[in-house]
């Protein structure tokens, strides 16, 4: 008892020792110059930034694992043809604890009719596929017209969703977030002021305030001008006495920057990679890096019902027992659900996710091959990637040209490397869409052209997106982790639905407290300024 405690104590002392030289160094380790004071220059040093997940995730800490380790044999299948074992790092990062909901589709919806009322297309292009429900021999009828919009169904997984659809859900979800952020502790106009309910002391007047709708990446690059009352100080000694953006005896402002730490990462849909190590959560069988079980489904255990004693013989999760067979006998359903059920049904995985089994299929980000883990790399494997820059607009002054929508145009990379000055500014005028940049930038169908044969020998483009975790519709090989389908990017079912996951920054370890650690040796403090 005695070590353990001494051992406790010690590694609070590390842990504090750890915290203390983050958060009170002032001043640079390299120049000795001070930071956050006007009168060395005004550099600004967030040094008490804490990270977290945002709204709806969950932190995932990464790791080593086998891909497609927990793959199930189909007896007269190879293997090898459909799944391919490989020893594999996911970094760590945040995924959403459950699926997305229908109410959650609603909300995006509502957000489009709200802010652009005239724009039909929009919200007609975000409308999910609700006839995906309907089949020659079935009477679906009902789920068409309801299942979507029916409070019945409001906590269900949104279906009929592309995608292309799920992509574009999580660019919108990054804004909203950032800009809850923002408004709600100051730096932007509150929400009360925006609609007219507060009291309008922020330091940009209503007159200037911008009238679209917020974008992360337009407000980074200055050209969404809206400070609140609690703004950021600019601490440059150049703007201090600048009236513009300056409120009465408080100085200049400015917007938040990435460096500032406020702003959360983009949401984005999970890579391959990434959600079948969520979905294996062999975190829960791990001590000590040894793992003391496999796991072929979300639970440990090779059986799809449980076995304590209050809840013996029900599924863990939403699939079909066998062909026929979608939720059991009448007064003793065992999975509860005909069709998908609630998103926080069943029992979370090792890591708290819902429903990484059964209910829907989920959509994942890379670009469906074969043969992709024979040849991708070992950490954080991916196939999808296309590299985009934003369009410049004005090269001297940086501004990004914007579409209808007040989000930046995309155009395919121009260089794998930084440009000189010279070739950034004659690039504006260039053809930023040429053969030879589209070459460079896309590379879905690195060391695999499948496109070259598609209609002849193959049905797969770089259009073609991996789908996993089974559904309500599958039997229960395909709740095993490591399976994996695939289908058009722009195509939709009654069974595939998705959750976003968002980059972690920074220390992969996410709980250090408890766990031996070297200890750090203090610098030195320089004294030859003041």
């Amino acid at each position: 008892m005695k070590t353990t405690y001494l051992y406790s104590l010690a590694s609070l002392m590390v842990v504090a020792l750890l915290f203390s030289c983050k958060t009170k160094s002032g001043k640079s380790d390299k120049t000795g110059l001070a930071y956050n004071k006007k009168e060395f220059g005004g550099f600004q040093v967030n040094n008490k930034f804490k990270r977290g997940p945002g709204p709806g995730l969950v932190e995932i800490e990464g790791g080593v694992f086998v891909m497609s380790g927990s793959a199930i044999n189909i007896p007269g299948q190879e293997l090898s043809t459909y799944n391919h074992k490989r020893e594999t790092t996911v970094s760590s990062f945040y995924m959403d604890e459950t699926e997305v909901s229908n109410t959650n589709w609603l909300e995006y919806l509502n957000w489009i009719r709200t802010n652009y009322p005239a724009d039909y297309e929009y919200y007609y292009n975000e409308l999910p596929d609700t006839l995906v429900w309907r089949r020659p021999l079935s009477y679906n009828e009902p789920y068409v017209d309801n299942y979507l919009r029916h409070p019945a169904y409001q906590d269900y997984p949104v279906v009929g969703v592309s995608w292309e659809q799920a992509a574009r859900y999580c660019d919108w979800r990054t804004d909203r977030v950032n800009e809850l952020l923002l408004r709600g502790q100051g730096y932007m106009t509150s929400f009360r002021d925006v609609n007219g309910k507060g009291a309008g002391n922020g330091a940009t007047t209503a007159a200037a305030r911008p009238t679209e709708p917020f974008n992360t990446d337009i407000y980074l690059n200055g050209q969404y001008d809206d400070k609140g009352k609690r703004a950021m100080k600019d601490l440059n000694p150049t703007n201090a006495n600048n009236a513009a953006g300056a409120t009465a005896g408080k100085g200049a402002t400015r917007n938040v920057r990435l460096e500032d730490g406020i702003l959360k990462q983009p949401y984005r849909l999970p890579t391959e990679a990434e959600w079948e190590y969520a979905a294996l959560g062999l975190i829960g069988n791990t001590e000590y890096e040894n793992i003391g079980e496999n796991k072929i489904y979300p639970w440990s255990g090779l059986g799809v019902s449980s076995a304590k004693r209050k809840t013996r013989g029900l599924m863990l999760a939403n699939f079909k027992r066998t062909k026929g067979d979608y939720m059991g006998v009448g007064g003793s359903l065992n999975d509860k659900g005909g069709l998908t059920v609630a998103v926080r049904s069943y029992l979370p995985n090792d890591f708290g996710l819902y429903n990484m089994a059964g209910n829907v299929n989920e959509w994942v980000a890379d670009v469906y091959r074969a043969k992709t883990f024979e040849a991708a790399d070992a950490f954080n494997p991916y196939r999808g990637n296309f590299y985009q820059d934003k369009k410049i607009a004005d090269v001297t002054t940086g501004r990004i040209e914007k579409d209808k929508h007040n989000m930046p145009v995309m155009t395919a990379a121009s260089s794998a490397r930084k440009q000189t000055w010279a070739e950034k500014q004659a690039a504006v005028t260039a053809n930023v869409d040429s053969a030879a940049n589209k070459t460079y930038a896309d590379q879905r169908g690195y060391r695999d052209p499948a496109n070259e044969l598609y209609g002849e020998i193959t049905l797969i483009t770089d259009k073609s997106r991996v789908y996993k975790g089974g559904s309500w519709d599958d039997q229960a090989l395909w709740l095993n982790p490591a399976m994996r389908r695939f289908m058009q990017q722009d195509e939709s079912t009654a069974d595939i639905g998705f959750r976003c996951a968002m980059t972690m920054l920074g220390a992969s370890e996410i709980r250090s407290f408890g766990k031996p650690q070297f200890k750090p040796r203090a610098q030195k403090a320089f004294r030859g300024g003041r």
